[in-house]
């Protein structure tokens, strides 16, 4: 795990697809993004960088609004159930991880600590994030070893 730190992140086009979901349906969220490389491959466009989560709305016990995003050089129209956006730039606070997704509820726990200990304010109104992002930075077709993934999460300041 990287020590937490703040970066600027410009702003970056996505496409994506919405879902709301209980904690005990994350597991059924990779599937979705198959949906968003296709998109990309029908349009003959790589995407501009990897896959991310993009987490709306957290209510633990009841549901997670999350949309499944794949970064893309340019704004794009969408097409129904996939859906255009651009992350916002600003300031981010990021941590690294290697390891397990199922180990990533505890690396957010220490980069929300870090911020409040810092006197770091998320961007965050009504319950609903700006820009809290999981990004996966390992191609699970190159790495099938779940430990060895690489993944970034950047939460946008207030």
């Amino acid at each position: 795990m990287t020590d937490p730190r703040i970066v600027d992140r410009a702003a970056q086009p996505y496409l994506f697809i919405v879902r709301r979901t209980p904690m005990s349906g994350l597991a059924d969220l990779p599937a979705v993004h198959g949906r968003v490389f296709a998109r990309l491959a029908e349009l003959g466009l790589a995407p501009a960088g990897p896959p991310f989560w993009k987490y709306n709305e957290i209510d633990m016990p009841a549901e997670l609004e999350v949309e499944v995003g794949v970064p893309t050089a340019t704004e794009l129209a969408g097409d129904g159930e996939i859906e255009s956006g651009v992350l916002p730039a600003g300031r981010y606070a990021t941590i690294g991880h290697t390891g397990h997704p199922d180990e990533l509820m505890a690396v957010t726990g220490r980069l929300l600590d870090w911020a409040a200990a810092e006197g770091h304010r998320f961007d965050v109104t009504d319950d609903r994030w700006a820009a809290r992002l999981e990004i996966y930075e390992t191609d699970p077709a190159e790495q099938p070893d779940l430990s060895r993934w690489q993944h970034t999460l950047a939460f946008r300041l207030a």
